[in-house]
């Protein structure tokens, strides 16, 4: 069944997005499904693989206990550094060539870090993906039956081919991994980034972590910085990926990535900032 994007989640193109359960009732009831975007500024710091940070990372997961989806931003500055190329890209063709050289170095990289505890596979999406209902419903076949074969799905934009994605449909990966946790109904979306959450500004005074947002509102968005450097996001797409998730049933927590063991204290509300689910899941 169809039903329409989220009224005001984002000012950019609004998809109309297919919903489809994948799961079977009969999984283990403390078994949890957790998608984790993972921001470029912690994948490529100025514009290199961070080999032993994605390494410290993986080791978190659980998983024989949980099934995990991965959304990996980085593929653009990773492929800088092979390039010769010191400042990202404004040229089209060179931002393509530099995501299409980047992407094989992610995922070489992600093969090494899971080889012997996982297999995992590369899924490059587009804005299509989810706004046609063909090929919605063949994209969630393909994550059901990985997941089933016990494989685990990394995803990206289709950064290579897609004009769309590289002028910043998905806003730097973080909306993409709201629709993708929405398509596999996961009970949580971690979004990792370099800061510790998200910090509101009230006055002059120093801005405040927000431990918990209840529901994201336009204030909070006009509360946002700049997004970084390499990447195209920042905050405020980050709200946005929260208030699409949340609207599906989904807990959202933004956290500081450089946090060690990260992932098991994101999931006991710990650190980082936290967002509740606006609805039960159906």
């Amino acid at each position: 069944m169809l039903v329409p994007a989220l009224a005001g989640a984002s000012s950019r193109p609004r998809y109309r997005i297919l919903r489809a359960r994948l799961w079977s009732a009969d999984s283990p009831e403390n078994r949890m499904r957790i998608v984790v975007k993972i921001g470029t500024s912690l994948i490529a710091p100025g514009g290199r693989i961070n080999a032993a940070w994605m390494r410290s990372l993986v080791d978190q997961f659980d998983l024989t206990q949980h099934e995990y989806v991965m959304v990996s931003s980085g593929a653009i500055a990773c492929g800088m550094s092979s390039l010769g190329i010191s400042q990202k890209p404004r040229k089209l063709d060179l931002m393509q060539a530099s995501a299409a050289v980047g992407q094989s170095q992610l995922m070489h990289t992600y093969e090494r870090l899971f080889f012997g505890k996982k297999a995992v596979a590369q899924l490059l999406l587009s804005s299509d993906d989810f706004s046609s209902p063909v090929r919605y419903r063949n994209l969630c076949n393909t994550l059901n039956r990985l997941l089933k074969m016990n494989v685990l799905p990394i995803v990206n934009e289709n950064d290579s081919v897609s004009v769309r994605e590289l002028e910043g449909a998905f806003g730097d990966n973080d909306e993409l991994s709201a629709l993708v946790a929405s398509a596999v109904q996961a009970d949580w979306l971690v979004l990792l980034t370099n800061v510790d959450g998200f910090y509101h500004r009230n006055g002059k005074g120093k801005p405040q972590l927000l431990r918990v947002i209840k529901r994201v509102t336009p204030e909070l968005e006009a509360n946002c910085d700049s997004k970084s450097a390499l990447g195209r996001g920042g905050m405020r797409s980050k709200l946005r990926a929260a208030l699409r998730a949340t609207a599906s049933g989904i807990h959202v927590c933004i956290a500081n990535g450089t946090e060690p063991r990260v992932i098991p204290l994101v999931l006991d509300r710990r650190v980082g900032t936290y967002f509740p689910p606006l609805r039960t899941k159906e």
